[in-house]
């Protein structure tokens, strides 16, 4: 049985390299530049999306929500110090580590209080922060997208439909016996 949450996050994974790949294809400048938007660059959404990344990760590994928020706050100054190609490597690492954590966890499906300090209580599931995980990164690659079409470039497509048939595809391709 797939764990859906666990391919979820792979989805995320997929998802921010294809960003990568697409922002290394345009001017470097572009990585850093000004704009108004939601994000005032794209460096900023990028930064924001890792910082949220490392946050859940933090929650996940029995942190309180606001042991893992400040925490952040050190990881966002770091981040936004890095070039495009220092922060993928950090995503990669980040990815490594999160892969390893939902595969050694005990009980993703085990229910969980979560205090937040902003909204308050919620009986949920350590696999909903995958999911939430998963989700605002999307969103954030929506802005992103927008972004990138504002300052005259275009986007890629990292809808998880892609991503499924995607996937599909290279597990058909594994299982063909090499000849």
């Amino acid at each position: 049985m797939t764990n859906h949450s666990a391919r979820f996050y792979d989805y995320h994974v997929w998802a921010n390299k294809i960003i990568f790949n697409r922002l290394k294809q345009l001017p470097h400048h572009v990585y850093k530049q000004e704009i108004e938007s939601v994000f005032s660059s794209v460096s900023k959404v990028l930064v924001h999306i890792y910082k949220v990344d490392c946050c859940w990760l933090d929650i996940l590994m029995g942190k309180s929500m606001d042991e893992a928020m400040q925490a952040s706050n050190q990881i966002e100054a770091d981040a936004e110090a890095k070039s495009l190609e220092e922060l993928e490597a950090m995503y990669d690492d980040l990815s490594t580590r999160f892969k390893a954590c939902i595969n050694e966890h005990e009980n993703l499906e085990k229910e969980v209080v979560l205090d937040n300090p902003y909204a308050g209580i919620l009986n949920t599931r350590y696999s909903e922060f995958i999911i939430q995980v998963a989700n605002h990164g999307t969103y954030h690659r929506g802005n992103l997208s927008a972004m990138l079409r504002q300052l005259g470039h275009s986007s890629v497509m990292t809808e998880y439909g892609l991503y499924m048939y995607q996937d599909e595809a290279k597990m058909s391709m594994s299982a063909v016996p090499a000849h």
